[in-house]
């Protein structure tokens, strides 16, 4: 996929989120004030925070878009990364606010007013957070964007949400009043683990962490599918944003042409690159096959 093309489809998805998530925070806005329910202000919070992340998303992606200068030759990818780590700490603290205000209302339970209200808001959430969803994954599909598959996870969640304050509520008209706070709760439990997965992601690639086993067997197997590749060794890899970086030793007869061996190696790069899944970034170091053995055997 072309830069381009990725540009497209990411700024599609952060487009159509923030419209439909800011319309979503004017009706909860309404419907908290309208009935009070600690349980809509959970789902008021959550989709404030949603709609931070995703403007968050929305300028670093610009930013990590850039292609690589003088000054950042691996390009700017790491910025997802980063970005993904003050969503974690922002996501952390509204869970954190919105547990205090749980207790409280468990402590001090009081009515929820206007229940029909609550209920029309939250079902009218359900249908604008699928809408998202639907047009997130089509995006995953087609870039396999980092940054919105954070932002998909949030909102996958936003459904399971949606539907606890609409059972908060149907509880609390029939006079479970506790179940308002107890529902808040548990949506700040879910944002607090939101919270942790994200920074772990976020932290994996601003780590180095290795692409998955799986995906570096099928590497070396697609190198070593080449007539003239005796083996690979030391493979290192890592992802940074869109772009994946494979780093690998291939092992070549001892008297190959200096220009034959460069052309087994564009010839493998373009291998990898047609098969592999975004961009990547590959460098190959050329070993003659009787060194390779020498070292094995020492």
């Amino acid at each position: 996929m072309s830069k381009r093309d990725y540009a497209f489809w990411v700024k599609l998805a952060s487009w159509s989120t923030m419209a439909l998530v800011s319309l979503m925070i004017l009706t909860k806005v309404w419907a908290w004030l309208t009935t009070g329910s600690a349980a809509m202000l959970g789902s008021l919070t959550d989709s404030l925070m949603d709609i931070t992340a995703t403007l968050m998303n929305f300028f670093v992606l610009r930013y990590a878009l850039r292609p690589a200068d003088d000054d950042h030759r691996f390009g700017h990818g790491k910025a997802e990364s980063l970005a993904g780590l003050g969503q974690a700490a922002f996501i952390a603290g509204s869970g954190c606010l919105l547990a205090f205000h749980g207790v409280e209302r468990l402590i001090n339970p009081s009515t929820v007013s206007n229940t029909g209200i609550g209920i029309g808001v939250s079902v009218f959430a359900i249908v604008c957070t699928l809408a998202i969803v639907l047009v997130q994954n089509q995006v995953i599909k087609q870039t396999n964007s980092i940054a919105i598959k954070a932002d998909s996870i949030h909102y996958k969640g936003d459904l399971i949400l949606n539907a606890s304050v609409i059972l908060a509520m149907v509880l609390a008209y029939y006079g479970w009043l506790q179940a308002d706070g107890f529902f808040a709760i548990a949506v700040a439990g879910y944002l607090l683990f939101n919270a942790w997965q994200v920074a772990l992601e976020s932290a994996d690639h601003l780590m180095d962490k290795e692409l998955p086993e799986e995906e570096k067997s099928q590497i070396l197997s697609w190198v070593c599918s080449h007539e003239q590749v005796h083996g690979a060794h030391d493979l290192r890899t890592r992802q940074a944003g869109q772009i994946k970086f494979v780093q690998l030793h291939i092992e070549l007869d001892d008297h190959l042409p200096l220009v034959q061996a460069h052309k087994v190696t564009d010839e493998i790069v373009a291998i990898l690159t047609n098969k592999m899944s975004g961009q990547i970034d590959v460098l190959i170091h050329q070993d003659p096959v009787s060194v390779v053995l020498r070292s094995k055997n020492s």
